[in-house]
């Protein structure tokens, strides 16, 4: 029988050493040290609770949950617009808003509306797997950029010019996963603009956006012709809600609603309720942001005598990108033995970089501050 291409998307690395590390939990006996999850992006803090409460009132009120229109609630579209305008000073029009169905879902919708088949789409590496995964699975072929640390693991202008064809569309990522490094705003003005004259789609991954020790600028305000594509999920901590959104250039704005209502007719009706109050949550989300920067600091602080010497500046984002060469060419091996004899849980750069990986581990330091200090203490004893 048949086999779909689909089914031959490589698996998400990281995903498995979730899988690895629960079995390990379950296995352990009472009172033994647990595991510390440093391998994937979820934030320790839950939905913000007016997030919560407002989900709670639309309960008790028996509110039909049922579909909303593709693009999502109006009112969420509208106030999604005045965060743009809030946080960038940048002014949308609500109809180029769409709400997805995480990030996760928004990027198959960005996918399929601006590419066809065989349609090459550049990205630097390292990357989110998913880009690359989703893009096989349609039929699309990705393109890597080969980064390092003298672009800060960023793409360059000068990198697009040296390929030859020229690509149908870029993905950028600032802050970027798993690097945690940022275009300035003047290379992220630079490469929009690239794009724009060259009829490239630009793709801008801004899920990170509000988690930066940096100045960040969306790719909304200088770019009439590029899809962004953010997330509920981390900054407002909201992982297993499961609402992103998208800002649509007006040439997709129809495509995107089509393909959307085929493929998931809305995003949860409950959800978006609860993502419309949690933009109201600034001072608790604010609180969260601290946490990160303290743990962020103990561990830029601490890895090096931990055996970790070089890793990436960490501009934003809640990940720390640790080159391992001088101990391990495999990372996937090195971060199983880890877990093994650490009991703590770390992504193998392999997963982001199939090239230059191997070299490479990703630690997330999104979780509780008392899991960093705990972590800081098994590496150096690991060491």
């Amino acid at each position: 029988m048949k086999i779909g291409q689909g089914a031959h998307s490589p698996a998400f690395l990281v995903m498995d050493v979730v899988t690895a590390a629960n079995a390990m939990q379950a296995a352990l006996p009472p009172g033994a040290p647990r595991i510390l999850h440093m391998e994937i992006g979820q934030p320790g803090t839950g939905a913000p609770q007016g997030a919560v409460a407002a989900a709670q009132a639309a309960l008790h009120s028996r509110l039909s949950m049922g579909y909303t229109e593709a693009l999502g609630l109006p009112s969420l579209r509208r106030r999604i617009a005045r965060h743009s305008l809030d946080w960038y000073g940048v002014e949308i029009d609500p109809a180029r808003i769409a709400i997805t169905v995480g990030a996760s879902g928004g990027f198959p919708l960005a996918f399929l509306a601006a590419f066809d088949a065989g349609d090459r789409v550049a990205m630097a590496t390292p990357f989110y797997p998913p880009y690359v995964n989703i893009l096989q699975s349609l039929g699309m072929i990705p393109v890597m950029l080969p980064t390092g640390p003298d672009t800060r693991f960023q793409p360059t202008i000068a990198m697009l010019e040296a390929l030859d064809p020229r690509p149908d569309g870029l993905i950028v990522a600032s802050p970027c996963n798993p690097a945690g490094t940022m275009l300035s705003p003047a290379e992220l003005h630079a490469i929009a603009a690239w794009c724009h004259e060259n009829g490239v789609r630009l793709i801008s991954d801004e899920i990170y956006h509000g988690l930066t020790y940096g100045q960040a600028m969306s790719t909304a305000a200088v770019s009439p012709s590029a899809i962004v594509v953010s997330s509920f999920s981390k900054y407002f901590s909201m992982t297993g809600w499961r609402i992103g959104w998208m800002v649509l250039p007006e040439d997709l704005v129809r495509p995107v609603e089509g393909l959307a209502q085929n493929l998931f007719i809305s995003a949860p009706h409950i959800a978006q309720i609860a993502a419309e109050a949690a933009l109201e949550c600034s001072a608790e989300l604010e609180a969260n942001i601290a946490v990160y920067r303290r743990s962020r600091a103990m561990l830029l602080e601490a890895l090096p005598s931990c055996g970790f010497a070089n890793l990436a500046p960490a501009e934003g984002a809640f990940y720390i990108w640790a080159d391992v060469s001088d101990r391990t060419d495999d990372s996937q091996a090195f971060c199983r033995r880890l877990l093994r004899e650490t009991g703590i849980a770390a992504a193998p750069g392999v997963d982001f970089d199939r090239v230059d990986g191997h070299h490479h581990v990703r630690f997330s330091y999104c979780g509780p501050t008392a899991d960093i200090e705990d972590a800081i203490k098994r590496l150096r004893r690991w060491r």
